[in-house]
């Protein structure tokens, strides 16, 4: 990828987007936005209390995630977001046109062992039933790839970028 785009890293919790981002911005070249730090206090102590976060809580989180994408524009940057319906994922294309979506999939049972096994993250395993039940994969139309997560991080990333990399031609 000679420039490449604005990537947001999608999936469930759990999925590594924290893990993988940071891997995928450093192969790129590119800087790596952490979609959690975009959270306004309340939306955190709302997942942390085990409470899903509602459509009217994500706009304002999604709205700053696209700003920033917005100013990433033709300069390339990784950022992450679950970006679990194809809704959220259109308020980000409105914002910052041209980012492409990587969606880490994964199987429930393992993407479940990987979250319970974290430490120190505000979102509780209750939630990845809801997470999932929210998801909705990337359409035909939608620019983006899908990556399983199975393996260690540098081979997701490893396929991930390799991934992207045919996505561009």
């Amino acid at each position: 990828m000679e420039k490449p785009p604005v990537i947001v890293v999608m999936g469930v919790a759990g999925t590594g987007k924290t893990t993988i981002g940071p891997l995928v911005a450093e192969q790129l070249g590119v800087p790596y936005a952490e979609g959690d730090d975009f959270h306004p206090a309340a939306n955190v102590a709302k997942m942390s209390a085990g409470v899903p976060l509602d459509d009217a809580d994500r706009w304002p989180w999604l709205d700053a995630i696209g700003r920033w994408a917005a100013g990433r524009a033709g300069l390339g940057g990784v950022v992450s977001s679950s970006a679990l319906k194809r809704v959220y994922r259109d308020r980000l294309r409105a914002a910052a046109p041209g980012v492409v979506f990587l969606h880490l999939t994964g199987d429930r049972a393992l993407v479940g062992e990987r979250m319970a096994a974290r430490r120190g993250h505000f979102m509780p395993t209750a939630l990845l039933d809801s997470q999932f039940a929210t998801l909705q994969p990337l359409g035909d139309d939608e620019a983006g790839v899908a990556v399983d997560v199975a393996g260690t991080p540098a081979d997701i990333a490893d396929r991930a970028v390799a991934a992207l990399r045919r996505r561009a031609g």
